[in-house]
């Protein structure tokens, strides 16, 4: 007897935190897995709590020039350990009865995919996931994304998942949606070619303001605050023709002009890969923007990098600089170079990139970190005419760091994943730094 194709949910969760902005943010790695069982004819749902563009809001999402935008917010008590922290504590994205009500009207699934983002997000996950049990309590949920890979053994224990995985979903599809619903998944394409992969499902969204686009997963760098290597041990590459055409297709099927690569190595080896791309984009003569909120390599921002670059389009760059430090005893990322920094910056200002554009990302709030070397950065990022963005330490998991933060921590980082959040500066204890990582936020240094 033949079987129906069964009917799978996916659904991002709330965000639970002192501050949230949509800065480009998609469950891109869900909206992949929509794709695939799409394409292989099973019945797909989606539903987002981070939506901005909800039917049921009552006026219009603000939408910036870029496609990014505030999300909804909604006060909530702050978790138990932070309730004399003195900052408020949100859940952000629809009203809970939004999401209830769309629970409802959907058909009952079969299989539910719930991803999850920044590890100390957890709560939000949590709340998410009741939630959905109150509707549908004997359909199985299936958590994936960064922190239940990170935190796995945590989201095993303290959200309603069924099924809680580590790194990539694909691989495990056939097997998830067999054990569940005793359907056969054709996974021939599923090996590990991003090309075979459709283009990720972002039309299931009620509004598209910008797409997120991956030319690789993974990082040949190893840093000691990064966990990408550990999400993604290895790198693996989309073709540029196969990028391109993602691009066109959001572009001219569905007016899209502004796109976000997420990309953790986008300009490594880019003579084979970025620059064939940038060049289709240019040739195309299509009207795009492109931000890059995950930073490019500094050592790879050549002249020919940044001229095609500015010719594509890219109009917000970020540099990982992480730190001025360019000594060889310097800690943390050993990636960069002095000559490397101020070469890649001459190349952008060449190129045509104004201050504005450009930005190099500094860490604050590290272990142990002598604020002395992060004003000194500021100072010298500033002087080179670009932007210093600090980049506020988070504890991960499973990264080089991990262990020292722990024992450097004013809080339990083990206890629960809220305590890592990098609005709490978890590996700052003294008052006076604190009030010195203030100053230096709002430039007064």
């Amino acid at each position: 007897m033949k079987t129906d194709p069964p009917h799978i949910l996916c659904i991002n969760p709330w965000i639970h935190d002192f501050a949230a902005f949509d800065f480009w943010a998609k469950p891109l790695g869900l909206l992949y897995i929509a794709a695939i069982l799409r394409k292989k004819g099973l019945k797909v749902s989606f539903l987002d709590c981070l939506d901005r563009f909800h039917p049921r809001e009552p006026r219009e999402a603000k939408v910036l020039w870029d496609g990014r935008g505030p999300f909804r917010k909604t006060e909530i008590d702050p978790p138990q350990g932070l309730e004399h922290i003195g900052q408020k504590f949100s859940r952000y994205g629809i009203k809970p009865q939004w999401f209830e009500s769309d629970l409802k009207q959907i058909k009952k699934p079969d299989i539910i995919f719930v991803t999850s983002l920044m590890t100390y997000w957890a709560a939000g996950v949590s709340e998410t996931l009741q939630a959905v049990k109150k509707i549908f309590p004997d359909v199985p949920i299936v958590l994936g994304g960064i922190y239940a890979s990170l935190c796995f053994e945590h989201a095993q224990q303290n959200t309603l998942a069924d099924l809680v995985i580590k790194g990539p979903a694909e691989p495990r599809l056939k097997k998830i949606i067999k054990t569940f619903t005793k359907f056969e998944l054709d996974d021939h394409d599923l090996s590990g070619d991003l090309d075979a992969l459709p283009f990720p499902a972002l039309d299931l969204q009620h509004k598209i303001t910008y797409a997120p686009v991956l030319t690789s997963r993974g990082c040949p760098f190893s840093c000691e605050y990064c966990a990408s290597s550990y999400l993604e041990p290895r790198l693996r590459r989309r073709s540029p023709e196969n990028v391109f055409m993602e691009i066109e297709h959001w572009h001219k099927n569905h007016g899209v002009k502004n796109f976000a690569f997420y990309d953790d190595a986008l300009l490594v080896s880019a003579n084979q890969y970025a620059f064939p791309l940038f060049e289709k984009i240019i040739s195309s003569k299509m009207e795009l923007f492109f931000h890059t909120p995950n930073a490019v390599h500094i050592n790879a921002v050549s002249k020919k990098a940044a001229r095609l670059m500015f010719k594509a389009g890219f109009k917000t760059i970020r540099l990982g600089l992480e730190t001025t430090d360019f000594s060889k005893t310097r800690n943390h990322d050993k990636k960069v170079g002095d000559d490397d920094f101020f070469n890649a910056v001459e190349n952008l200002k060449t190129a045509g990139f104004k201050k504005d554009q450009v930005g190099a990302y500094l860490l604050c709030g590290l272990p142990n970190q002598n604020l002395d070397e992060v004003q000194m950065s500021m100072h010298l990022v500033k002087q080179a005419g670009i932007q210093p963005v600090l980049a506020y330490y988070t504890p991960i998991p499973h990264t080089a760091m991990w262990e020292t933060a722990v024992n450097n921590s004013k809080f339990n980082l083990i206890e629960h994943p809220v305590f890592t959040n990098n609005t709490l500066f978890p590996c700052v204890s003294s008052t006076i730094d604190l009030n010195r990582i203030s100053q230096l936020k709002n430039q007064k240094i």
